[in-house]
């Protein structure tokens, strides 16, 4: 099982929401667990949607996910962690470089402590992002029991 997913799931980084009014909501409710279990101060959100607002969507990814995180210095970061936000109804985060809207139902928000951290986080979630079946799965979700189902159901390359 991802072991990325199992710290989501166990670890009350989760949330399962129907739909939200803005891509900053989106991010905002993403990056909620990791306040609350102390992995980033409230503010890390407001990082975040300063960083899309001046680089555009550029961590919106195929399949409907993104990996919203701070490319500034992760002042607001406390831990390294990744929360999981399921919407139901996909957010547009607007328009990527190529013009085409960027939308998304599935935000990994990621915060690292360090660059190491980071590259770690990213090529976990990496991962996870080639694993369509996996990412189908997740957008079912409703339950952090769903989340760990998905990730017994349909394992990583390399996993037994």
């Amino acid at each position: 099982m991802a072991e990325i997913l199992r710290q989501i799931a166990e670890g009350g980084l989760c949330r399962f929401v129907d739909r939200v009014p803005s891509w900053q909501e989106a991010v905002r409710l993403g990056a909620e667990p990791l306040a609350e279990q102390g992995y980033v101060d409230v503010g890390y959100s407001e990082q975040i949607i300063a960083c899309i607002q001046r680089y555009g969507p550029y961590m919106v990814f195929d399949h409907g996910v993104a990996m919203p995180h701070a490319q500034e210095e992760p002042s607001f970061v406390h831990r390294t962690g990744v929360s999981l936000l399921r919407l139901r109804e996909a957010v547009d985060f607007g328009p990527g470089a190529e013009g085409t809207p960027k939308t998304a139902r599935l935000l990994f928000t990621l915060a690292a402590c360090g660059p190491e951290e980071h590259l770690d986080c990213i090529r976990d979630l990496a991962h996870i992002f080639l694993n369509e079946p996996l990412l189908d799965a997740l957008m079912a979700a409703d339950t952090p029991e769903d989340i760990l189902a998905a990730a017994k159901q349909y394992p990583l390359e390399g996993e037994d």
